[in-house]
């Protein structure tokens, strides 16, 4: 799965365009690297967002292709 998707279908940010938006301006890291939209996310991958003052680490658990509200959280583990 894309890396825009994966991040929009976990909830972990709310909109594609807007995580898109974050990977071009280089604000995503996967495994230390900057990473591009279309990245493809594999379990156990670690995603970094920066933003604003903001920095979070996530290690991603599953891959689904939707997601019920309540089923997003267990896609990811916050580091």
């Amino acid at each position: 799965m894309r890396l825009d998707k994966y991040l929009k279908v976990s909830r972990i940010i709310k909109r594609r365009t807007v995580a898109n938006e974050a990977c071009d301006a280089g604000k995503v890291e996967v495994n230390g690297k900057i990473a591009r939209a279309s990245y493809d996310v594999k379990q156990g991958d670690v995603i970094k967002i920066s933003l604003g003052a903001r920095v979070q680490t996530y290690e991603v658990l599953e891959i689904n292709e939707h997601a019920l509200k309540d089923d997003a959280s267990k896609m990811y583990k916050i580091l």
